[in-house]
């Protein structure tokens, strides 16, 4: 076995002048040792060839850092644009948006992924049910006003309604998204399906002709619980009708409760409908694909200086020909006719054969039009196709967001003519160019040129993303400078999901989280760990106790709730049970234990200075901090020392001296009073009880 010194340790000098020292060893006919000597060159060569190989023999690439990671399951996440949702509630009636549309916050711009009319629709009202009554919410729709709204009570129940009113709906068939705004205290364990509901659920219905009629929903705010989106799909071939309660009337959107079992109650701050999707990215370049081959209309999203390149297919299974386009119909050759469009950046090209001489077949993907900016225009060609393995070639753009892009490779058959192909990363068919994108670094590799040697690339199309920026906050106010006389549009929630791919040396720090991540229960620790992370749930404060006589983990839990004295559900109990039984040892058991509270009575007389006029405030208020063991930093069982609660009073400005202090737990079953000090159960949290409290102005002497 070689050792690492022998490989990469060495340099050239020190391994030839040991080759040298051991000539004379070997042979004593070999005398010569100047470097014009042949065997001298030959023997440097080798030497040579030797020390490149030991620097690369314990060289790992990240190649193989990457198979290596992906045998044990981990791979590298790809790069994601952020995702926005916007209302248009202040748009006068339909508008009509296009693929690339572009909105803007600063210099951010944030594009749609497909053409649709927006506008149309608004919210006109709100109101929910509950308690046998109707309750109006319509202050929910004002964003000036913040005001929360408990929209099912102090006591939700089955059968509880959420009525959302609508000037108009969207077209049968169609999605809709609305975003709810959460006034939420309380932090909440991530789900790992985010449209799981745990502790609640709606049905969704629209009213039509035929009465309410179920809608299908995704709801990400857990039934109210947090907040988010909503994503609604409309049922088809449905006929809507008016809906009225009280003085209201309009389209109508129910929610109703089907299961109620909520650990927080719902209450809202705001409610946005009719949203649309807009995804961080600015297209720099864009090619598109049409089938007609005799007149065909283009919408640029590139409203500046753009140009633009045509390719035509001319025969089934035949690679593309370069169209010139022309403004004149005089001309014979590889040519369509352009004519500009009453939209700045829309155009129309015509192919007629009898004109022109050529035009498309009617095949598959007939017609290629690349739409670049200027930008991209003055450095779209990226090099040649040399040939060997892994040839890389430098982009002149990074961070590119890896659907968009696409090359286009030209070469020349044996007549001389041009023809060219548009090629993805990772087609691998035969014969195929294959290579993959470096998105971050802006590279592409080549990892088998097939038939493309000698080949020149070009730019098809590509976009640019800005990764985590574009997880901007909510509350925004995004432009829209290609729709004439648009407003604002607002986003109510923040973008999501907006990252970079993850670089090899982020993967490897992941696997070594993973590999240190305990997922069996062995120590107390490790029970506290696993139910403190149970998906779904609050959880503010927890203690586990091993009993090693019963073998026995007690485990005590606080959830987060909006109780004054939270109390452990069925649901938290079972939820938790479920996550320890899969991780503890099978020979271990363990117990759930809901808080006990235990009140504590103080008497105390305190000694204040005379120049303070709220110190009896103040000393409460400090009275009132250290025992409260259900909001404070204080955990279960933890005790509560008679010198900790004394300092802490007389630590005050307003206090000269502490003359006498008693604590009394009013519950000695779960609390025992001992030297003074109160040792509360391993499930039991104190709280502040009676305070009685005499303060006295302290004498001055004067001399």
């Amino acid at each position: 076995m070689l050792r690492l010194e022998e490989t990469s340790g060495r340099t050239y000098e020190e391994r030839m002048a040991d080759a040298l020292s051991a000539i004379p060893l070997i042979t004593d006919e070999w005398t010569n040792y100047n470097p014009s000597d042949p065997g001298i060159t030959i023997l440097e060569n080798l030497i040579l060839f030797e020390t490149l190989q030991g620097s690369r023999i314990t060289m790992v690439s990240d190649e193989a850092r990457r198979a290596l990671l992906k045998m044990v399951g981990f791979e590298a996440r790809k790069g994601k644009c952020a995702r926005l949702l916007l209302t248009a509630d202040k748009l006068p009636g339909k508008t009509h948006i296009y693929n690339n549309q572009r909105f803007l916050i600063g210099n951010m711009v944030f594009e749609t992924r497909r053409s649709q009319d927006i506008g149309d629709c608004h919210l006109i009202g709100i109101r929910s049910f509950y308690d046998g009554e109707y309750h109006d919410h319509g202050h929910l729709l004002d964003r000036e006003i913040v005001l929360p709204a408990k929209v099912f009570g102090d006591d939700p129940k089955v059968g509880d309604a959420i009525l959302f009113f609508c000037d108009s709906l969207p077209e049968p068939g169609s999605e809709t998204s609305f975003f709810i705004q959460i006034n939420s205290g309380f932090h909440r364990n991530a789900l790992k399906n985010r449209s799981e509901n745990i502790f609640a659920s709606f049905k969704w219905e629209c009213y039509t002709s035929d009465g309410f009629q179920e809608i299908k929903a995704k709801d990400f705010t857990g039934a109210l619980l947090e907040s988010g989106e909503i994503k609604l799909k409309l049922p088809k071939e449905i006929q809507y009708a008016e809906y009225s309660q009280g003085d209201l009337s309009g389209f109508c959107i129910r929610a109703t409760l089907v299961t109620a079992n909520y650990d927080v109650r719902p209450t809202i701050l705001s409610v946005d409908a009719f949203l649309f999707e807009v995804w961080q990215k600015e297209t720099r370049a864009l090619a598109l694909t049409y089938q007609q081959t005799e007149k065909i209309r283009v919408h640029s999203p590139m409203k500046g200086e753009s140009y633009v390149l045509c390719f035509c297919r001319e025969g089934k299974g035949e690679s593309y020909r370069r169209y010139e386009l022309s403004t004149y119909t005089d001309r014979r050759g590889r040519y369509c006719l352009y004519e500009k469009g009453k939209t700045k950046g829309d155009f129309t090209l015509t192919f007629d054969k009898k004109l022109f001489g050529y035009e498309p077949s009617k095949v598959k993907d007939a017609v290629r039009i690349a739409i670049y900016n200027e930008e991209v225009m003055r450095q779209y060609h990226v090099g040649y196709v040399v040939g060997y393995d892994d040839q890389e070639i430098e982009l002149p753009f990074s961070h590119i967001v890896p659907d968009s892009f696409l090359l286009i490779a030209k070469r020349t058959d044996e007549n001389g003519e041009e023809y060219f192909d548009f090629v993805r990363p990772g087609k691998k068919d035969d014969d195929a160019l294959t290579y993959h994108l470096l998105e971050n670094d802006g590279k592409i590799v080549i990892e088998d040129a097939g038939d493309y040697i000698g080949a020149e690339l070009y730019i098809g199309s590509i976009s640019i993303t800005e990764g985590p920026k574009g997880n901007i906050r909510a509350g925004n106010y995004l432009v829209a400078p290609d729709i004439n006389d648009a407003p604002l549009f607002y986003n109510p929630g923040p973008g999501t999901g907006g990252t970079f791919r993850e670089k090899i040396e982020d993967v490897r720090t992941r696997f070594q989280e993973d590999v240190y991540t305990s997922y069996t229960c062995i120590t107390a620790k490790d029970y506290e760990q696993a139910a403190a992370t149970a998906p779904g749930l609050c959880i503010r404060k927890i203690k586990a106790v091993m009993d090693e006589l019963d073998n026995t983990v007690h485990i005590a839990v606080l959830p987060g709730t909006d109780e004054k004295f939270p109390r452990l559900s069925k649901q938290y109990i079972d939820t938790i049970s479920n996550i320890l039984s899969e991780r503890r040892l099978i020979t271990t058991r363990f117990q759930i234990s809901p808080p006990v509270y235990v009140k504590v009575s103080v008497k105390l007389t305190v000694y204040v200075k005379r120049q303070f006029s709220n110190s009896r405030e103040q000393i409460e208020e400090r009275i009132k901090m250290l025992l409260n063991y259900i909001d404070g930093d204080k955990n279960f069982g933890d005790p509560l020392t008679f010198e900790e609660v004394f300092a802490g009073i007389e630590n005050l400005d307003c206090v000269d001296y502490v003359y006498e202090l008693f604590m009394q737990p009013e519950n000695l079953k779960h609390a025992l009073l001992r030297d003074g000090n109160i040792y509360p159960a391993e499930n039991c949290l104190l709280y502040p009880g009676q305070i009685m409290l005499e303060t006295m102005i302290t004498s001055i002497a004067v001399k």
